[in-house]
């Protein structure tokens, strides 16, 4: 007769298949904080220095090398899946379609294709190329110009900042090489500096690299209204009555609507600085409102432009409206 019992049934909850993605991200959350504690008693107790006594034994001392290999161990590890991720989002691009590469960026490329020891087609694979493109950049690696496929982000000319891009790249590619190594390099190779001035350079903000091929420069946005009816306007303002905005008690200082005051909304055309419609509400008017006015107005002639603030009536995802066929700048 068996006298094994039988292990008690858990209840799992009712549509517990839902919930599994949350209860990983939660289980991951709960990985990570635990590590974060170990990781955190380890560096009070390297820090303080405290050992403690027993009777029979004495207790293991963490190891902070032990600790911080563990924790290099656990960025690579993370920085593999990060750039999995990434990679596989490209490689489901067209070839044909995916973007250029920048000069700097086919620089680097080569930079890491020496410090790895990769060849060709190692290269090639890692970026989603052909290993005769990366041929191609070697071949005109030496050629000058703003035009050249291969550039550096400090002019050759500039033998001072060269120098700089020169050390920062060595401690980027090498990062196991000090000051005093990377001079010591540098010195066998004929470019004699002192430790002091390679921690300068490192020390020095890097040039940023140059914006890839199609990207638009946001902030230096700039229209221009070369003709009527192209570039409008739109704008709302607060209008106090002779009953409102001066008194300065409660409650009649607080609300902002009629008969305190009138929400008005102008548009207005930049090439001829004439009002195209203007529009009065009792109280803050919402999107649709603002979206039929503007549809009123340009039921003949509709802009090409524009231009509005970030309110919550126009930075929404009905604005702009079929009914408003013009691009938004903000």
């Amino acid at each position: 007769m068996s006298t094994t019992r039988a292990l008690p049934r858990i209840s799992l909850p009712k549509g517990w298949p839902r919930r599994v993605k949350a209860a990983m991200l939660h289980v991951i959350s709960l990985a990570r904080y635990s590590l974060l504690s170990v990781r955190g008693w380890v560096a009070d107790a390297a820090r303080s220095g405290a050992k403690r006594r027993s009777a029979r034994r004495k207790p293991r001392t963490p190891d902070p090398l032990t600790a911080q290999l563990g924790r290099l161990t656990e960025e690579i590890a993370l920085l593999r899946e990060e750039i999995r991720i990434k990679d596989s989002r490209v490689a489901r691009i067209d070839p044909r379609r995916r973007p250029h590469y920048s000069g700097t960026e086919r620089m680097a490329i080569l930079e890491l294709k020496s410090a790895r020891g990769w060849s060709l087609t190692q290269a090639a694979d890692r970026f989603f190329i052909e290993p005769a493109t990366v041929t191609s950049w070697l071949q005109v690696v030496n050629g000058g110009g703003p035009d050249s496929l291969v550039q550096i982000q400090t002019p050759v000319n500039k033998f001072p900042d060269f120098v700089g891009h020169l050390v920062r790249r060595l401690k980027v590619l090498c990062p196991a090489l000090g000051k005093a190594k990377i001079a010591q390099f540098l010195g066998r190779a004929g470019l004699h500096l002192a430790a002091s001035s390679v921690r300068r350079m490192l020390r020095q903000e890097p040039t940023k690299p140059d914006k890839p091929a199609g990207c638009k420069d946001e902030s230096n946005r700039q229209l221009t209204a070369k003709c009527p009816d192209r570039l409008h306007h739109v704008d709302m303002t607060v209008v106090p009555t002779s009953l409102g905005m001066w008194v300065s008690w409660l409650p009649f200082a607080l609300p902002q609507v009629w008969p305190f005051c009138w929400w008005v909304v102008a548009v207005l055309d930049h090439f001829s600085r004439r009002c195209a419609g203007v529009e009065v509400f009792k109280k803050p008017p919402v999107s649709v409102q603002i979206r039929a006015f503007l549809g009123r107005i340009f039921g003949k002639v509709k802009p090409k432009y524009l231009v509005c603030d970030k309110g919550r009536q126009f930075w929404c995802t009905g604005f702009p409206s079929s009914r408003v066929r013009s691009t938004l700048y903000t």
